[in-house]
């Protein structure tokens, strides 16, 4: 019987000094009387959960069955019978009523050969019908091709080519009836209709709604979908695109079905659409919560109305927004901390007893996430400790379905949900729920008549893990324990429950084969599974070895004395990534927990300014574990000719960012430092070194500093964000200093590579390179 330590499959949250690219390491390979192997692979992946699965081979073959499936991302698919489960190690699917997991043709699998290349999972699009799925096929490291697969027929078709590989958004979003996508290409917005061939066959000029991004498009649950550009918002009725198409030169996308005061950023806004389609809710730069009803009239006297507002922390993340029938609103606001995702929930009553619209805080559910059940009933949080349900009216807990971590849960209807935790995925079934409480007046409820108890009933679907496995004493069956309860399989049937396994001792040979663990020196694999053959003799590797090219240059000099440019050339496979952050904090919290979610520690250059008007921030990124290096008391180019540049006032500069520091911080700066601008001269090098300190440079530049204004001044160009990070991976080199510029430019900007972060880090890890801390890379250059 095999076993293996706990944090194979339990997320690990500490930082190290270097982050390492995604490694595989196998464990406690078990070999039956009939040549089968039992084997554990588990993953430190970056940008996804740790993690891992249970093989089965068949020795005499080399065939490989995956046995268990950790449900980072579900959907369902298949017309809604079949599970999708995504996660570090590829795509399988699974029957709703239990199975174990198949291997897609024409999707990355480990079980089907393809290697864990590390980074997030990537996202998928599924019709709300499950027909459907909508994926980009990577081409670069920041742009795809859109496809769509029939998940009932396997048949793919290509879409659009240059499409932006997705991070906070997927670049296509689905209609409630499946027979209409928008998807956002090249800064414009295009539709697809999948039951009507002639509009699929025109030309994506033809199929143009309009700029924006696919966050600039919500629809309501009546088909119609809602556009937002500038500050007016567009009600477009799906029959009307063929007229669109007809006349797509002169003819405007839908009609007006209001105005907001001020125009929409896709890059930093974002808006909701009622169940009703009647109001909006908006959220300016992520964290400014207006409500707005349609229709108003901004022109006409009398329009004026007081509307109600909220404004999130800086903080926060990430939002979301459930919105039942009736008018009852609830944000949900995500903060990262350093062990876990706080939730800040507001509430609005949109049809009260006509008082004043407020919105009003709860008490968090606990978890990180959370979905409303199609009827708008109830309300499933999950999180690092496990799955509640709660009355979405009343805000009260109905049931703790779970108490394991929880990765993921999706509703298959109001009274069933599939819910995935680090023990196993489940179909949940719900009965004599309590109905639906009315609210009365704001804050108060109704309470609730006599109904039965919640009656929860939960089948397995499939084993998340195996903390224990191994081969039946007498027989061919294959046991495994999760959760504390032991379950069975033949290695084809579902896995189900049963009380005492006798579990034979496990065995790393047969008559016929041995398998040890070989270590690899470099490569995706920390180990791989050695399969020896004793007749006829000879040893073979259960999966192929992988290497990481090693560049050709050998190791480089700085140009410029005492400048830190770029680390080993010929040594670690590893680079460096730094924050700039000058006088704004935006995009810093989604950036924390970007690194946060990957396990990367990198270095910030704080410039004083910051420091002054975002204390607390200079305060999360130190208790983020990150290393803070100082750029200088103040915003401005020292090179300038009209300052003049001493010793003295290089180490007055520098002095005064580490009191700023400490007194925002209550820790100090390292003796890391960068002249705003990275404006660098022999002169304030040496003068920086007397003061001890190291002056960085870069020798990657995203040009992500290039504003609009600037782009039109001096004649540069200016990349788009997808842009920078083909130029990073195709640029960078083993020690290389990457450079990302946080904040709003003066001079604007469409998008930001801090919003693409999780692409780019996606990139660099699937590269095999390790992300680490500029003192980190200092150090191996010795």
């Amino acid at each position: 019987m095999a076993k293996f330590p706990l944090w194979l499959i339990i997320p690990v949250l500490l930082l190290p000094a270097v982050k390492s690219a995604a490694k595989v390491n196998f464990s406690a390979p078990d070999v039956s009387d009939d040549d089968r192997l039992l084997l554990w692979a588990g993953s430190d992946n970056n940008g996804a959960h740790s993690q891992g699965i249970l093989l089965l081979s068949r020795l005499t073959d080399m065939s490989i069955r995956q046995l268990t499936a950790f449900p980072e991302k579900m959907d369902l698919v298949e017309n809604g019978g079949t599970l999708q489960v995504r996660n570090a190690f590829g795509v399988v699917r699974i029957p709703l009523s239990g199975g174990l997991p198949r291997h897609i043709p024409g999707f990355s699998s480990f079980s089907g050969g393809s290697p864990v290349l590390g980074g997030r999972v990537e996202e998928m699009a599924a019709s709300a019908d499950g027909k459907w799925l909508l994926y980009v096929e990577p081409v670069t490291a920041a742009y795809g091709n859109l496809i769509l697969l029939d998940t009932v027929s396997g048949e793919k078709t290509s879409i659009a080519a240059r499409v932006e590989r997705p991070d906070r958004f997927f670049p296509a979003c689905w209609s409630p009836n499946s027979r209409l996508f928008v998807y956002a290409k090249g800064g414009k917005l295009y539709y697809y209709t999948v039951g009507a061939p002639v509009l699929a066959s025109m030309g994506e000029q033809y199929r143009l709604i309009g700029e924006g991004a696919v966050n600039s498009v919500a629809w309501g649950r009546g088909g119609d979908f809602f556009y937002l550009r500038n500050s007016t918002v567009f009600r477009v009725r799906s029959e009307e695109l063929f007229a669109r198409a007809l006349y797509a030169g002169f003819l405007e996308i839908g009609s007006m079905a209001g105005k907001i005061p001020w125009d929409f950023d896709p890059s930093f806004d974002s808006f909701w659409i009622g169940p009703e389609s009647q109001s909006i809710l908006l959220a300016k730069g992520g964290r400014n919560i207006f409500y707005y009803p349609l229709g108003m009239d901004d022109y006409e006297a009398g329009s004026q109305a007081s509307l109600p507002y909220v404004m999130i922390p800086r903080a926060s993340s990430a939002l979301s927004v459930l919105w039942a029938p009736g008018g009852l609103v609830t944000v949900i606001a995500s903060i990262p901390r350093k062990n876990e995702t706080e939730l800040l929930i507001y509430r609005l009553h949109i049809n009260g007893d006509g008082g004043e619209l407020l919105f009003t805080a709860l008490e968090s559910p606990g978890g990180s996430r959370g979905i409303l059940s199609p009827d708008g009933t109830k309300a499933l949080f999950w999180g690092e400790k496990g799955i509640v349900l709660y009355d979405y009216s009343s805000w009260k807990l109905l049931k703790t379905l779970g108490t394991s971590p929880a990765f993921s849960c999706i509703w298959v209807n109001g009274s069933e949900l599939i819910a995935g935790d680090v023990e196993g995925i489940r179909l949940v079934r719900l009965s004599g729920a309590p109905p639906p409480r009315l609210i009365l007046g704001q804050g108060a409820a109704a309470e609730p008549a006599e109904s039965p108890e919640l009656k929860v009933q939960q089948n397995l679907i499939c084993l998340s893990s195996a903390a224990q496995f191994g081969f039946e004493q007498e027989g061919n069956r294959i046991f495994a324990r999760s959760g504390g309860a032991w379950f069975v399989t033949d290695g084809t049937a579902p896995w189900t429950g049963i009380t005492g396994p006798a579990v034979r001792e496990s065995s790393a040979s047969s008559s016929r084969y041995r398998v040890y663990l070989d270590k690899q020196s470099s490569g995706p694999y920390g180990n791989l599974p050695m399969v020896r053959s004793l007749d006829p003799v000879g040893t073979v590797s259960l999966f192929p070895a992988i290497e990481y090219l090693r560049p050709a240059a050998a190791g480089e000099k700085d140009r410029t004395p005492g400048l830190f440019t770029h680390g080993l050339r010929d040594g670690l496979r590893e680079v460096a990534l730094c924050f700039d952050l000058y006088d704004d904090a935006t995009g810093l919290s989604v950036v924390l927990d970007t690194l946060n979610r990957f396990g990367i520690r990198a270095t910030f250059f704080l410039n004083g300014e910051f420091i002054r008007r975002y204390p607390a921030a200079a305060r999360d990124i130190a208790e983020a574990g990150h290393e803070t290096a100082s750029m200088f008391f103040a915003p401005i180019d020292i090179s300038d000719a009209r300052y003049r540049i001493d010793p003295d006032f290089i180490s007055r500069g520098l002095a005064r960012n580490e009191d700023e520091f400490f007194r925002a911080a209550g820790s100090e700066l390292s003796l890391l430092w960068h002249p705003p601008y990275y404006a660098a001269s022999p002169e304030i090098i040496a003068a920086a070194a007397a003061a001890g300190y190291k002056t960085v440079g870069r020798d990657t530049d995203p040009q992500d500093w290039v504003s609009q204004d600037e782009s039109k001044r001096i004649g540069i160009t200016q990349y788009s964000a997808s842009d920078m990070i083909d130029l990073i991976m195709e640029t960078k080199r083993p020690g290389s200093v990457i450079p990302v510029r946080l904040g709003l430019l003066p001079g604007g900007r469409k998008d930001y590579l801090f919003n693409r972060l999780d692409v780019l880090l996606d990139a660099l890890v699937r590269s095999g390179y390790e992300v680490a801390p500029v003192s980190a890379v200092m150090e191996h250059a010795r």
